[in-house]
């Protein structure tokens, strides 16, 4: 939590989980206070629990982080920092029923508010071949085409309900038995285009860059390239003072005046004793912004 080392101020955790990145802050930074948001009502009753030593220093707020730049408490004061942990929690994860998982007999939910959007089921029966496509191979799932045409085939006669639908699609696709990497690729690709995430990111970093006050960091960790990609360029493209103006404009760019500055030339990454004590650590992606003083 360096970057978010400055004390005093409210902070953003835009996913918050299970209260992990909360905690080192309030921890780290005694004066600060955080406002902790979540789509997920089990992910908030859990960091209630692991915060409740900083209760009088943490709100909670059920929301989608897209929405979290307007809400009242930031408009009125500010954020003295913000941090996005992109991607799902281990509780997720290990919980059947939310369907996030692809061990046998999970139910295809995906859903991270499971009262909102559609499931994946829903989306699987309802979705045009063109539509699959385009999401399977956005998710880097494995020949998309032609796994968009047997999803398309199989629902004419039988619907897709668990974790073993999918995955049985998928192999006869490949023609063997699926790895690891490529079921949670397609898995991912369906939990992403489920809860509208890349268009949830790319609404929610101009909002809450805005809501920065000077000098305050914004830190993003992504687990996906897709994620990664639309982090990277919000960033570079808020730090470039030209971006954005008519070409052959008769200023130089020393003249103008940048919006930030990007602090991770390359994405932090995790190191070897991180990931063998958190496997699921093993792709994430981590990007630092600083808005201008």
């Amino acid at each position: 939590m360096s970057y978010l080392a400055g004390d005093g101020g409210l902070y953003l955790d835009g996913t918050v989980g299970g209260g992990g990145h909360s905690a080192a802050l309030l921890e780290r930074c005694r004066e600060s206070r955080v406002l902790a948001v979540d789509r997920d009502p089990e992910a908030l009753d859990a960091a209630r629990s692991r915060l409740r030593r900083f209760a009088a220093r943490v709100t909670f707020s059920r929301m989608s982080f897209r929405d979290a730049g307007n809400d009242r408490r930031v408009r009125a004061e500010g954020l003295a920092g913000a941090l996005l942990d992109l991607g799902v929690s281990s509780h997720q994860l290990d919980t059947d029923e939310r369907g996030f998982s692809f061990r046998r007999g999970a139910v295809l939910d995906m859903r991270m508010d499971q009262g909102s959007s559609p499931t994946a089921a829903a989306f699987l029966a309802s979705a045009s071949r063109d539509e699959l496509v385009r999401t399977l191979r956005a998710g880097q799932a494995p020949r998309p085409a032609a796994l968009a045409a047997r999803i398309v085939a199989r629902r004419a006669d039988r619907s897709f309900r668990t974790s073993d639908d999918l995955v049985a699609v998928l192999e006869s696709v490949l023609g063997r038995r699926a790895t690891h990497a490529e079921k949670a690729r397609l898995f991912q690709a369906l939990r992403i285009r489920v809860n509208e995430e890349i268009e949830a990111l790319k609404a929610a970093l101009p909002a809450i860059r805005d809501a920065l006050l000077p000098g305050a960091a914004f830190v993003v960790i992504s687990y996906h390239s897709l994620e990664d990609g639309v982090v990277k360029r919000a960033f570079r493209e808020w730090s470039d003072p030209s971006h954005g103006l008519p070409r052959r404009l008769p200023v130089r760019a020393a003249e103008l005046s940048s919006r930030g500055t990007v602090l991770t030339r390359k994405p932090v990454t995790p190191g070897t004793a991180e990931i063998e004590s958190n496997p699921r650590a093993r792709a994430a992606r981590l990007r630092a912004w600083r808005r201008a003083a």
